[in-house]
């Protein structure tokens, strides 16, 4: 990895004010990238729905649907 500082120095950058401003109607420079930053990742399996959550959610949906059935029934007869 390349550890240079990513902000550009306003010394030898064109355009930029002392102070580092930039005066109207200059583009800015872009900003630097900072691919290092953060802990590496090593490990990080791609993990699905568990079983659980999907029974937990299939049966709710079940009951909220039989409610409305019942309910429907019930205003119909």
């Amino acid at each position: 990895m390349n550890e240079k500082n990513p902000d550009p120095d306003p010394r030898s950058t064109p355009g930029l004010e002392p102070g580092g401003g930039v005066p109207a109607g200059e583009t800015p420079p872009a900003e630097g990238s900072t691919p290092w930053a953060g802990p590496q990742e090593t490990y990080n399996p791609a993990k699905g729905w568990a079983k659980g959550p999907l029974i937990i959610i299939m049966i709710v949906v079940v009951l909220c649907a039989a409610f409305f059935v019942a309910f429907a029934l019930s205003l119909a007869l």
